[in-house]
């Protein structure tokens, strides 16, 4: 292995206690559950909530004392928003502001910022559903800004587009994924967002996100996404591996186990009513390179689970699918063998959080649930992030549809959700689309 791909590696594993570079994490963190709150309250161990502007459904990512969120505002989401939040007291440092360069009315049944950026050393990396990449410093300088809707085609998901970014050392990687355009895999350089690469795909329409994962000891972009699971050098964008027959992956981002294994989550929608398909294709991935040949295979699956919006979890040798009721199957990670069947209050639309001795599962409505992490379905605690009696419909959110069956479903989205949770030794970071809440055993900043 040459000193590139020792580098890229080493980038790719290494964790680390003070920041969340990324979605679901990004290149690893290092987490002390006893530092982190198991119990809080909307007036206990919750030292600060801070309003941000516009509306999000990105996780916030968090590199040293300043944590990043982005949303978008407007009637057709005419501004993108990058806000840098101070970790200590919630201050809001900076806010930048950007125009987009696809306008799409802003409404609820369309993504709005779902996109997750990336962090390192050097700058913030947000790109957003209109196809805009920008890149700022850490104080809120703009280094550089790219429109990939200009340069290939508008994106054209119906709901939009939610693929988080991943990053290696030198490059901001997108999917680009939409079924009436393109499809396309591309690499930006953190420099100046010129191409490093880009790789064409099969039209489709999804949501998923990628994940750079150790695949066989390489370096891997994985993409679960509409049919496939692919795997991509992310070095040149190369094609390593692809796994076909998969139906029903459009939402849940792939996860790896501590043994290689990656599980794919899968579940029925308007566009993949495919019930059967869908049962075969909840399963965990085994990828195999010998020599120069790569092959995939079927380790295990299960027919009976399907996960809702939060992809499934694979923490302390075990793998948690948790469905669109809350219902929980936890299983073996290596075998798939099931452990228990459990529920909790509210289904996760943001992945459970694995740290140490427990699992966090943030409810879509704020209730958090926190399990035991072990072969026993045990509830350690039941936290609500705000009073539910002290929140009202946003009636604009309703207002703003005018087809009768959007306007039900818009009510059912006028109350706060929890979109994504960010997380580093002593705090947890919950977003939802207008508000950020940090929790922490000491209440005081």
């Amino acid at each position: 292995m040459n000193f590139f791909w020792l580098f890229l590696l080493a980038f790719a594993a290494e964790p680390a206690a003070d920041r969340w570079t990324g979605f679901l994490g990004g290149a690893g963190v290092s987490l002390d559950a006893g530092t982190l709150p198991l119990r809080w309250s909307p007036t206990e161990n919750q030292p600060w909530t801070v309003d941000l502007p516009g509306f999000g459904q990105s996780t916030p990512v968090i590199f040293g004392d300043q944590a990043y969120v982005t949303s978008v505002e407007g009637p057709k989401k005419d501004r993108l928003i990058v806000t840098a939040v101070a970790l200590t007291d919630g201050t809001r440092r900076w806010s930048a502001s950007f125009s987009t360069s696809d306008p799409v009315a802003n409404g609820t049944f369309v993504s709005r910022a779902a996109p997750t950026p990336v962090v390192d050393n050097r700058g913030v990396y947000c790109f957003f559903e209109s196809g805009d990449v920008v890149a700022l410093s850490r104080s809120g300088e703009t280094l550089w800004r790219s429109s990939l809707s200009e340069k290939y085609g508008r994106f054209t998901n119906d709901y939009g587009l939610a693929a988080s970014p991943v990053q290696t050392a030198d490059a901001v990687i997108v999917l680009a994924d939409h079924p009436k355009g393109p499809s396309y895999l591309i690499a930006l350089a953190k420099a100046d967002g010129s191409v490093l690469w880009k790789a064409d795909r099969t039209s489709r329409g999804s949501w998923t996100s990628p994940r750079l994962l150790p695949i066989a000891g390489t370096p891997t972009v994985v993409c679960s996404s509409a049919g496939t699971v692919d795997g991509y050098d992310p070095a040149t964008g190369a094609l390593n591996w692809s796994h076909a027959g998969v139906g029903g992956n459009r939402i849940c981002s792939p996860t790896l186990t501590a043994g290689g294994l990656i599980l794919i989550g899968a579940q029925t929608s308007r566009e993949f009513a495919d019930t059967e398909a869908v049962k075969k294709s909840n399963v965990a991935l085994r990828i195999v390179k010998q020599d120069a040949a790569w092959s995939t295979s079927v380790a295990w699956r299960t027919e009976e689970f399907s996960p809702g919006m939060a992809s499934p979890v694979a923490h302390a040798g075990h793998a948690y699918w948790i469905n669109r009721q809350g219902a929980v199957g936890c299983f073996r990670e290596e075998t798939g063998e099931l452990v228990y069947k459990g529920r909790v209050a509210q289904s996760p639309w943001a992945t459970p959080l694995g740290v140490g001795d427990r699992l966090y599962v943030f409810g879509k409505d704020g209730l958090t649930t926190v399990l035991a992490a072990g072969d026993k379905f045990q509830v350690l605690a039941e936290n609500r992030l705000w009073d539910p009696d002290s929140v009202k419909p946003d009636q604009s959110i309703i207002d703003r549809e005018t087809d009768p069956r959007r306007k039900a479903g818009a009510a059912m989205h006028a109350l706060p959700e929890v979109m994504g949770v960010a997380a580093v030794n002593g705090t947890l970071l919950v977003r939802t689309g207008s508000k950020l809440h940090c929790l922490r055993n000491d209440p005081k900043p």
